[in-house]
């Protein structure tokens, strides 16, 4: 019982639209918007010249 309930909470069931929006994603990825950019600039800033 326990492990069914696993399988159908884990598992996850898209649409075929949706199945195609996200290869499209993956194949063509939108360009980085400036929030995304302000992220980088953040997590560049904090993790990697920190080193």
């Amino acid at each position: 019982m326990a492990q069914q309930i696993i399988i159908e909470t884990a598992s996850n069931q898209l649409s075929a639209a949706d199945q195609l929006a996200l290869v499209e994603a993956i194949v063509n990825p939108p360009e980085p918007n400036e929030g995304l950019r302000k992220a980088f600039d953040a997590y560049k800033s904090l993790v990697i010249e920190s080193r």
